[in-house]
């Protein structure tokens, strides 16, 4: 049973600092961020989840029956993470490629302390074991002093695990796939990492999140290993019998001049090319959530809408059903996932040819961070525009990708490439 009070927020930038940099003292923590976006969609804007009281780490294998198990079990709130591996228990797939960071395939916890942030409006929600602890941590937190980088993130130096003339010819290889008719689209992604690296976690995603400002802003702490994700896209959410999905697939570049910026944003709006990459991904996901619908509830509320952000302008559309309310939660993750923005069309097949052309194992990049409530909702987003860090392996990676269609052009995609890893790259380096 959970312990439940509300309070009054007066200084709402001030506490999340506090509240984040109080929560580093715990093994398990999610931090999710809409930055105030996408309210018509987002139960909340902003939630701290920290100190588990139960979890569940485990591999691929039977990875949504063992999910499964632990949200009836709980009938709480849990939070945690699915890699894009977890792939691998629901076809005959594999992930062989390079791991330097490690993550479990799957992890999720139970918290002890719970903070939902609406508007100026604080929940706290203690399991009833710690309850008497809600007026001293609160003390705590509001006792914190915000420190500019107590540990100081040493300089680091970024690398490329595909170079650029590699990239060329995997990414001719990806086209000739399509124009065989093997597949009409795939993401493909590489990887950029430091080794030796020494960076502080949350001081990194702190500047991440400030430069950009994303609906999707999470920060996840399992011991030694952190995601700092700045995403920009919802994978799925479940709001009693409805289903929401919302995938991304078109980015341009911002400009500091108006007038070209607003361009820019027009030029995206009718980009053949980028339009037809999303749409592709549109059918894929009304396909996958056809699969637990009730029928006839499919429906593209928004198509192809461009929506700007700090660093890069998206094409972003919305889908929606309704399902039975007998209908488990696991079953639409189970037969959603992964999602199609980092997979493409035919599903199963991109995902074999990824397999092949990528070198680096994707881990939790492409995966989902999010959370079940109790009455069974869920929200879960993509992970991608994101740092993951090893910190016994010293080890940061991020990876970025672009949808190969007929109608790419390498050296556009090494462009679309950079652009997304823009930002990364400024925090890291500095």
């Amino acid at each position: 049973m959970r312990h439940i009070t509300s309070t009054y927020i007066e200084n709402l930038v001030v506490f999340k600092q506090q509240l984040l940099q109080w929560s580093q003292q715990f093994d398990d923590v999610v931090w999710m961020d809409s930055n105030q976006y996408d309210a018509r969609y987002s139960s909340y804007d902003a939630i701290l989840a920290v100190d588990a009281f139960m979890s569940i780490k485990t591999d691929y294998v039977h990875a949504f029956e063992k999910l499964q198990e632990f949200q009836e079990s709980t009938k709480d709130w849990i939070f945690g993470y699915l890699t894009y591996d977890v792939k691998n228990g629901l076809e005959q797939l594999k992930s062989s490629n390079f791991d330097g960071l490690e993550f479990s395939d799957v992890c999720f916890f139970q918290p002890k302390r719970l903070f939902l942030i609406k508007g100026n409006q604080l929940e706290i929600q203690y399991l009833n074991m710690v309850d008497d602890e809600v007026e001293s941590d609160l003390a705590e937190i509001a006792s914190l002093q915000r420190l500019d980088s107590v540990s100081k993130t040493h300089p680091v130096k970024i690398k490329l695990r595909i170079h650029k003339d590699a990239y060329f010819e995997k990414v001719n290889s990806m086209l000739a796939h399509i124009h065989r008719g093997d597949i009409y689209e795939a993401n493909f992604c590489q990887e950029f990492y430091a080794e030796d690296a020494e960076i502080n976690p949350l001081d990194t995603f702190e500047n991440l999140n400030s430069v950009s400002k994303p609906p999707f802003a999470t920060f996840l702490k399992h011991y030694d290993k952190f995601l700092m994700s700045a995403s920009p896209e919802r994978y799925i959410k479940k709001e009693g019998q409805t289903i929401i999905s919302q995938p991304i697939k078109g980015t341009a570049k911002r400009a500091a001049d108006v007038i070209e910026d607003e361009q820019l944003k027009h030029d995206l709006e009718h980009n053949e090319k980028e339009r037809s990459e999303n749409i592709m991904i549109v059918d894929l996901v009304r396909n996958d959530l056809s699969k637990t619908a009730i029928k006839g509830s499919v429906n593209v509320e928004e198509l192809c809408k461009v929506y700007s952000f700090p660093q890069v302008h998206q094409m972003i559309s919305t889908v929606t059903s309704k399902i039975l309310d007998t209908l488990s939660p696991i079953d639409v993750l189970k037969t959603t996932f992964p999602m199609g923005s980092m997979t493409g069309a035919p599903k199963l097949s991109a995902m074999k040819i990824i397999e092949d052309l990528e070198e680096s194992k994707r881990g939790l990049y492409s995966g989902t961070v999010g959370y079940f409530t109790p009455e069974g909702d869920f929200d879960f987003n993509v992970v991608i525009r994101s740092i993951l860090y090893n910190q016994s392996k010293k080890y940061v990676s991020y990876s970025v990708g672009s949808a190969i269609t007929s109608k790419s052009n390498p050296a556009s995609e090494y462009e679309e490439c950079l652009i997304k890893a823009k930002a990364m790259r400024d925090v890291l380096e500095g």
